[in-house]
Protein backbone atom coordinates (compact mmCIF):
# COMPACT_ATOMS: atom_id res chain seq x y z
CA UNK A 1 0.00 0.00 0.00
CA UNK A 2 1.40 3.41 -0.98
CA UNK A 3 1.09 6.56 1.09
CA UNK A 4 4.38 7.73 -0.44
CA UNK A 5 5.81 8.07 -3.97
CA UNK A 6 8.66 5.76 -2.94
CA UNK A 7 9.92 4.10 0.23
CA UNK A 8 13.39 5.13 1.47
CA UNK A 9 15.54 2.13 2.28
CA UNK A 10 16.97 3.20 5.64
CA UNK A 11 14.86 2.54 8.77
CA UNK A 12 12.79 5.48 10.00
CA UNK A 13 13.14 7.58 6.87
CA UNK A 14 9.70 6.66 5.50
CA UNK A 15 8.09 8.12 8.61
CA UNK A 16 10.09 11.34 8.23
CA UNK A 17 9.11 11.64 4.57
CA UNK A 18 5.47 10.96 5.38
CA UNK A 19 5.50 13.77 7.93
CA UNK A 20 7.10 16.21 5.49
CA UNK A 21 5.21 15.50 2.26
CA UNK A 22 2.55 18.06 1.30
CA UNK A 23 1.88 19.43 4.76
CA UNK A 24 -0.44 21.96 3.16
CA UNK A 25 -2.82 19.22 2.01
CA UNK A 26 -2.82 20.36 -1.62
CA UNK A 27 -3.06 16.86 -3.06
CA UNK A 28 -6.15 15.96 -1.05
CA UNK A 29 -7.89 19.22 -1.89
CA UNK A 30 -7.18 18.74 -5.59
CA UNK A 31 -8.62 15.21 -5.50
CA UNK A 32 -11.69 16.58 -3.73
CA UNK A 33 -12.17 19.17 -6.46
CA UNK A 34 -11.51 16.87 -9.42
CA UNK A 35 -13.75 14.03 -8.24
CA UNK A 36 -15.59 15.43 -6.54
CA UNK A 37 -15.36 12.99 -3.64
CA UNK A 38 -17.56 14.49 -0.90
CA UNK A 39 -20.55 12.25 -0.11
CA UNK A 40 -19.43 9.78 -2.79
CA UNK A 41 -18.24 6.18 -2.79
CA UNK A 42 -14.49 6.22 -3.42
CA UNK A 43 -12.33 3.19 -4.20
CA UNK A 44 -8.73 3.90 -3.13
CA UNK A 45 -6.36 1.58 -4.98
CA UNK A 46 -3.06 0.78 -3.29
CA UNK A 47 -3.38 3.65 -0.82
CA UNK A 48 -2.51 3.32 2.84
CA UNK A 49 -4.44 4.25 5.95
CA UNK A 50 -3.17 7.84 6.03
CA UNK A 51 -4.49 8.64 2.55
CA UNK A 52 -7.74 6.82 3.24
CA UNK A 53 -8.23 8.91 6.38
CA UNK A 54 -7.42 12.11 4.46
CA UNK A 55 -10.07 11.34 1.84
CA UNK A 56 -12.59 10.43 4.53
CA UNK A 57 -11.96 13.77 6.26
CA UNK A 58 -12.80 15.44 2.94
CA UNK A 59 -16.19 13.72 2.97
CA UNK A 60 -15.60 10.56 0.94
CA UNK A 61 -16.90 7.09 1.80
CA UNK A 62 -13.64 5.23 1.25
CA UNK A 63 -12.88 1.59 0.59
CA UNK A 64 -9.26 0.53 0.00
CA UNK A 65 -8.17 -2.33 -2.23
CA UNK A 66 -4.83 -3.58 -3.48
CA UNK A 67 -3.84 -2.95 -7.07
CA UNK A 68 -4.65 -6.05 -9.10
CA UNK A 69 -1.95 -8.17 -10.67
CA UNK A 70 -1.58 -8.01 -14.43
CA UNK A 71 -4.56 -9.63 -16.13
CA UNK A 72 -6.75 -9.64 -13.01
CA UNK A 73 -9.63 -7.36 -12.03
CA UNK A 74 -10.17 -4.79 -9.31
CA UNK A 75 -11.78 -6.25 -6.21
CA UNK A 76 -15.04 -4.34 -6.60
CA UNK A 77 -18.47 -5.08 -8.10
CA UNK A 78 -19.62 -3.61 -11.40
CA UNK A 79 -20.96 -0.05 -11.16
CA UNK A 80 -20.28 0.17 -7.42
CA UNK A 81 -18.26 3.39 -6.99
CA UNK A 82 -18.30 7.03 -8.01
CA UNK A 83 -14.56 7.69 -7.97
CA UNK A 84 -11.47 5.50 -8.28
CA UNK A 85 -8.25 7.00 -6.87
CA UNK A 86 -4.78 5.59 -7.51
CA UNK A 87 -1.67 6.85 -5.71
CA UNK A 88 1.77 6.42 -7.30
CA UNK A 89 1.96 2.61 -7.33
CA UNK A 90 -1.44 2.14 -9.00
CA UNK A 91 -2.32 2.77 -12.66
CA UNK A 92 1.23 3.47 -13.76
CA UNK A 93 0.88 4.17 -17.50
CA UNK A 94 -2.32 2.06 -17.61
CA UNK A 95 -3.24 0.18 -20.76
CA UNK A 96 -6.69 -0.35 -22.29
CA UNK A 97 -7.48 -3.44 -20.18
CA UNK A 98 -6.80 -1.64 -16.89
CA UNK A 99 -8.90 1.35 -17.95
CA UNK A 100 -11.74 -0.91 -19.07
CA UNK A 101 -11.70 -2.57 -15.66
CA UNK A 102 -11.91 0.83 -13.95
CA UNK A 103 -14.85 1.72 -16.19
CA UNK A 104 -16.47 -1.56 -15.11
CA UNK A 105 -16.52 -0.60 -11.43
CA UNK A 106 -17.45 3.05 -11.99
CA UNK A 107 -21.00 4.33 -12.14
CA UNK A 108 -22.04 6.17 -15.34
CA UNK A 109 -20.74 9.58 -14.23
CA UNK A 110 -17.73 8.09 -12.45
CA UNK A 111 -14.19 9.45 -12.40
CA UNK A 112 -10.66 8.01 -12.29
CA UNK A 113 -7.99 10.12 -10.54
CA UNK A 114 -4.34 9.03 -10.71
CA UNK A 115 -1.58 10.69 -8.68
CA UNK A 116 1.94 10.46 -10.10
CA UNK A 117 5.13 12.49 -9.88
CA UNK A 118 5.46 15.24 -12.49
CA UNK A 119 9.11 16.29 -12.12
CA UNK A 120 10.58 19.69 -13.01
CA UNK A 121 11.35 20.06 -9.28
CA UNK A 122 13.95 19.41 -6.59
CA UNK A 123 12.75 15.84 -6.05
CA UNK A 124 13.68 14.76 -9.58
CA UNK A 125 17.22 16.01 -8.88
CA UNK A 126 17.29 13.52 -6.03
CA UNK A 127 15.64 10.55 -7.70
CA UNK A 128 16.95 11.03 -11.24
CA UNK A 129 14.85 11.20 -14.38
CA UNK A 130 11.92 8.76 -14.43
CA UNK A 131 9.27 8.18 -17.14
CA UNK A 132 6.71 10.05 -15.04
CA UNK A 133 8.92 13.17 -15.17
CA UNK A 134 8.44 13.70 -18.90
CA UNK A 135 7.19 10.96 -21.19
CA UNK A 136 4.00 10.28 -19.25
CA UNK A 137 2.75 13.87 -19.47
CA UNK A 138 3.20 14.26 -23.25
CA UNK A 139 0.21 14.40 -25.59
CA UNK A 140 1.17 10.99 -26.97
CA UNK A 141 1.87 9.57 -23.51
CA UNK A 142 -0.16 6.86 -21.78
CA UNK A 143 -2.49 9.29 -19.99
CA UNK A 144 -3.33 12.17 -22.29
CA UNK A 145 -3.64 9.84 -25.29
CA UNK A 146 -6.19 7.78 -23.32
CA UNK A 147 -8.54 10.68 -22.61
CA UNK A 148 -7.06 11.94 -19.36
CA UNK A 149 -6.53 15.56 -18.51
CA UNK A 150 -3.74 16.68 -16.20
CA UNK A 151 -3.61 19.04 -13.24
CA UNK A 152 -0.18 19.84 -11.80
CA UNK A 153 -0.01 20.51 -8.05
CA UNK A 154 3.01 22.44 -6.76
CA UNK A 155 3.81 20.88 -3.38
CA UNK A 156 6.76 20.67 -1.01
CA UNK A 157 8.58 18.33 1.28
CA UNK A 158 8.70 20.56 4.38
CA UNK A 159 10.92 19.69 7.34
CA UNK A 160 11.10 21.10 10.85
CA UNK A 161 14.47 22.78 10.32
CA UNK A 162 17.29 23.05 7.81
CA UNK A 163 19.28 20.55 9.85
CA UNK A 164 16.38 18.08 9.70
CA UNK A 165 16.08 18.53 5.96
CA UNK A 166 19.80 18.08 5.33
CA UNK A 167 20.01 15.05 7.60
CA UNK A 168 17.10 13.38 5.81
CA UNK A 169 18.38 14.17 2.33
CA UNK A 170 21.85 12.84 3.10
CA UNK A 171 20.54 9.66 4.70
CA UNK A 172 17.98 8.98 1.97
CA UNK A 173 19.93 10.01 -1.15
CA UNK A 174 23.62 9.96 -0.23
CA UNK A 175 25.99 12.43 -1.90
CA UNK A 176 23.27 13.77 -4.22
CA UNK A 177 21.05 14.50 -1.23
CA UNK A 178 23.91 16.17 0.61
CA UNK A 179 24.54 18.43 -2.38
CA UNK A 180 20.88 19.42 -2.61
CA UNK A 181 20.79 19.99 1.16
CA UNK A 182 23.76 22.35 1.07
CA UNK A 183 21.90 24.54 -1.41
CA UNK A 184 18.76 24.91 0.70
CA UNK A 185 17.84 28.30 2.11
CA UNK A 186 14.62 27.06 3.72
CA UNK A 187 13.74 23.65 5.21
CA UNK A 188 11.72 22.52 2.21
CA UNK A 189 12.20 21.26 -1.33
CA UNK A 190 9.90 21.62 -4.31
CA UNK A 191 7.75 18.66 -5.33
CA UNK A 192 5.37 18.71 -8.30
CA UNK A 193 2.59 16.16 -8.55
CA UNK A 194 0.45 15.35 -11.57
CA UNK A 195 -3.15 14.31 -11.07
CA UNK A 196 -4.35 12.63 -14.24
CA UNK A 197 -8.15 12.69 -14.31
CA UNK A 198 -10.59 10.98 -16.62
CA UNK A 199 -14.33 10.42 -16.72
CA UNK A 200 -15.72 6.94 -17.27
CA UNK A 201 -15.09 5.84 -20.86
CA UNK A 202 -12.63 8.66 -21.42
CA UNK A 203 -15.35 11.28 -21.84
CA UNK A 204 -14.45 14.90 -21.21
CA UNK A 205 -15.67 16.19 -17.85
CA UNK A 206 -18.47 18.74 -17.94
CA UNK A 207 -17.18 22.33 -17.88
Amino acid sequence: MADLPFTPAAPGLAELLLASLDREGKIGRALAALGPIADRDVLLVDGGQLRASELAELGARVRTVAAPDSGTALDAPDGSVDVVVGLWSAFRAPGPEALADVDRVLRPEGRLLVVQDYGRDDVCRLRGELPEHGAWSRRDGPYLAAGFRIRVIHCFWTFGSLDDARTFLGAAFGPTGEEVGRGLQRPRITYNVAIYHRSRGGARPAS
